[in-house]
């Protein structure tokens, strides 16, 4: 397949932004952000260069899982609008260019969903078989993904008589994939948001949601993918995988990539923080050089934090320890013994070179970036929220307001407290950032900019390109589209190298590319000299004869 007969797999390039609206914009002060607050904030959304936007649950729920144990889904939340404020934003988004995906999670529902509820009732429910129910524990019972919070992944129900599994929380009981009504029931909800105008789903949980008593079935994605693809055809699934790269590689599918579209990169998001942790680039150029080749339709995506715990259970326990001493020397700032709930910034220390660099890494390579909301301003969690994954999903923060400009209710009837400390809305907000040209916010706009300028990011190939410090990652991105070459300097102290351009020849021209004023670089025998100071970072464009690209 060539370049040009792939114009309808915008997700190759898109620059995709996760929000829960519940935390976004309170618009009637009741301390809970809606929908319109959200379609009020398009604007800022499409001046950051936002082209995805990815909603968090916002279904019917009893909110006991930020909304991923879903009651209904083919709702709204009362508390959050009606089915046509979520028109309204879908509307006003694509006005703007922005392309809308949601969260399907139908590994489990809330115990409180209509059809758990009548399951319970009698074996001969039409529901029963919808769950997963045994009279007994088996002994080869998988181990609760909770531990610090489950004793096992089977419940007995006093009601039914049975026990329950539930991979997660008890109180979200595990759908039977494996049965044709149950599949025939999540294909109504894909139609039914594909028909509002819904451009993808962002797939819970995957290798929990294809796990039926028959193990893991491929088919069944694959018929997932089909199905949205038939009913929107440049519709998409990005799915959570997180699981060693020659397990993960199975979920895109056969060679033409026909099961999920995308993918987090979990494995090299979980080695850039061993990276950080040491000052040395090498655990994460090596999870870069065993990244496997997918399909030309299939994309990677690139993530600093997302809104769970950062997981680092693919590292070695040894590594593990290496990254919590680092960023998470306190226990409140650790949860289910392999992750931590803390953003980046304040795991940083709030050190400007060291941020700057981390995104300019994330975005120079091959995939598609995924930010979580307050990213582009650098927000930190709340200190005073231990042990729990809410420690990153406050409100988001407008202003210097005590309500951070998210919502003038009284602190006690917010849905979550502003952040506090050095990270609170009076030092980080993006009323100030707006008007400051060297605060983050331009950063990462300027970053977005130069990502959206250089289609080789998503549609090229990765070279890790020699040179002789640890601490250097120097990277190059080519495709038919053009060839970027980025370094990023993971130590504290400056770093000088020679870069050798790959192919470089006569007539070869190298700019760089970040900054007020990019400045032409000398290409001598096939490369060029490199200044990096202290966790310092720096992209250029390669110009080759005949291009007419903008540097």
């Amino acid at each position: 397949m060539r370049l040009t007969d792939t114009s309808d797999l915008w997700w190759k390039t898109a620059v995709f932004y996760n929000l829960d609206v519940k935390t976004y914009l309170d618009t009637d002060d009741d301390g809970v952000g809606d929908l319109r607050g959200l379609a009020q904030r398009l604007d800022h959304l499409a001046e950051l260069g936002v082209t995805c936007l990815w909603l968090a649950p916002f279904y019917p729920s009893p909110q006991r899982d930020n909304g991923y144990d879903i009651q209904d889904y083919y709702g709204v939340d009362p508390r959050y609008g009606t089915l046509g404020d979520m028109v309204e934003v879908l509307r006003t988004a694509h006005d703007r260019g922005m392309r809308v995906i949601v969260d399907l999670v139908v590994n489990h529902t809330s115990d409180q969903h209509p059809w758990f509820q009548e399951a319970r009732t009698s074996p001969d429910s039409r529901y029963r078989h919808f769950y997963q129910w045994r009279d007994d524990v088996p002994d080869d019972a998988p181990a609760s993904m909770f531990p610090d919070a489950e004793d096992g992944v089977w419940r007995f129900d006093e009601t039914a008589g049975q026990y329950y599994k539930h991979s997660f929380y008890r109180h979200q009981p595990d759908l039977a994939t494996d049965h044709p009504e149950v599949r025939e029931e999540i294909a109504k909800v894909l139609g039914f948001w594909l028909e509002l105008g819904i451009d993808g789903f962002r797939v819970d949980a995957v290798p929990f949601l294809i796990d039926g008593d028959g193990g893991p079935e491929h088919e069944y994605l694959r018929t997932l993918r089909g199905y949205v693809s038939r009913r929107r055809g440049a519709a998409m699934l990005l799915g959570e995988v997180n699981l060693p790269y020659d397990e993960q590689l199975a979920f895109f599918g056969d060679s033409d990539g026909d099961e999920l579209t995308m993918q987090f990169d979990f494995v090299a998001n979980q080695r850039l923080y061993l990276a950080l942790a040491r000052q040395d680039a090498a655990p994460l150029r090596d999870a870069l050089l065993s990244r496997p080749a997918i399909a030309l339709g299939n994309q990677w995506g690139n993530f600093v934090r997302n809104h769970d715990e950062l997981t680092l259970d693919q590292l070695s326990a040894d590594e593990r320890d290496e990254v919590f001493e680092a960023f998470a020397p306190e226990k409140g700032q650790r949860i289910h013994d392999r992750g931590i709930t803390r953003r980046l910034p304040s795991m940083l220390e709030g050190d400007p070179r060291r941020i700057r660099m981390v995104y300019s890494l994330i975005f120079s390579l091959p995939g598609a970036p995924v930010l979580y909301y307050g990213e582009e301003i650098g927000m930190g969690e709340d200190p005073r929220v231990t042990g729990s994954r809410a420690a990153v999903r406050t409100p988001m923060q407008w202003t210097d307001a005590a309500g951070a400009g998210f919502s003038d209710a009284d602190p006690d009837d917010m849905v979550a407290q502003v952040v506090a400390g050095g990270f609170a809305p009076q030092h980080i907000n993006v009323s100030q950032q707006r008007h400051d040209p060297g605060s983050f916010l331009r950063f990462v706009q300027e970053l977005i900019r130069t990502y959206r300028a250089a289609p080789e990011i998503g549609w090229g190939e990765l070279a890790i390109l020699d040179q002789p410090h640890s601490c250097v990652l120097a990277h190059s991105v080519t495709s038919e589209l053009g060839m970027l070459v980025a370094a990023h300097n993971f130590a504290p102290d400056g770093r000088t190298f020679r870069i050798d351009v790959l192919g470089a020849d006569e007539g070869w021209r190298v700019v760089s590319l970040l900054g007020d004023d990019p400045a032409p670089v000398t290409l001598d025998e096939g490369g060029f000299d490199v200044e990096l100071g202290g966790y310092g970072h720096q992209w250029w464009r390669v110009i080759r004869p005949g291009e007419r690209r903008i540097a």
